[in-house]
Order: C-alpha cells, then sequence, then structure tokens
C-alpha cells in the first residue's frame, strides 16, 4: 500500500524552493545558446520590457556598478543590439534603448532554451510534467513578485 509523504515544513519548504529555483537557474543558463554574455541577455530583456532606460537606471536595476553597465551597452551598442539616444524630453540626457537586431536575438535565444526546455520536460512522466505545467501561474507570481523587490 502506498503511502503519502508527510508535508513539509514551511521552513523546509522554503529552502527547498530556494534550492531548486537556483538549481533550475543553472540549469536554463546553460540552456541558453552562447553568443552573448547571462548580464547583457538580461540587460536587453529589461530594455525590450521596460523600453529606453538611463544606463544609471539600468545598471541598478541590473545589480551592477555604472562602469560594469557602460562596458555592457559598449559592447551591446558595438554589436548593433542597443543603441544611445537622446531624452526626448531632455536633451541632455541620454537613453539606452534596444535595436530590432537585439529584440530578434532575444527571440532567438528564448526559441532555442524553450526548445530544449521541452526536450528535457519530455522525459518526465505526464504527472511531473501536469505538476509544472499547474505551477506556472504561481511561479510567474512569484518571478513578478522578486522582480519588484
Amino acid at each position: 500500500m502506498a503511502t503519502t509523504p508527510a508535508p513539509l515544513s514551511a521552513d523546509t519548504a522554503r529552502h527547498d524552493l530556494a534550492l531548486t529555483v537556483q538549481r533550475l537557474f543553472a540549469a536554463l543558463r546553460r540552456l541558453s545558446p552562447p553568443g552573448i554574455s547571462l548580464s547583457a541577455a538580461a540587460t536587453m530583456a529589461t530594455l525590450e520590457r521596460e523600453g529606453p532606460q538611463r544606463l544609471t537606471e539600468l545598471a541598478v536595476r541590473e545589480g551592477v556598478t555604472q562602469p560594469a553597465m557602460t562596458q555592457i551597452v559598449t559592447r551591446l551598442e558595438r554589436d548593433a543590439l542597443a543603441a544611445r539616444t537622446a531624452d526626448p524630453a531632455d536633451r541632455r540626457v541620454v537613453l539606452v534603448e534596444i535595436t530590432q537586431a537585439g529584440r530578434d536575438l532575444l527571440r532567438h535565444r528564448r526559441d532555442v532554451r524553450a526548445e530544449r526546455v521541452a526536450a528535457l520536460l519530455s522525459q518526465l512522466d505526464p504527472a511531473d510534467r501536469a505538476a509544472i505545467e499547474a505551477a506556472l501561474p504561481a511561479l510567474g507570481r512569484l518571478a513578478d513578485h522578486a522582480a519588484t523587490t
């Protein structure tokens, strides 16, 4: 006779979730196609999602120093993935925006990653796939909260 596992304590569940998310994040990094750094990809995703930003704002959002963000943006600009433009509201202010080539690269990276995740999911049993699918809305809300803290 099968037994139901005992429920996890709240502390154990939190630690298990944090460890699992960390392991999953590391795996997803390995699933991303090579070509640009994770910091550069994250910066472009921020620009795509939130629109043009000041370099200082980008540095804060991405959790890097302003000199590090300057280097990231310079490389993105060199590769035509981002561009610096004047702020229409204040021509003295420089904004960084993603280019169409940057959007195309992000779309390609997401497509490749999605294909690789699908291959991994196909190795799981249907119950695990259904559980992951059912958890997606809650995980999305968790990601939204994490992005605003």
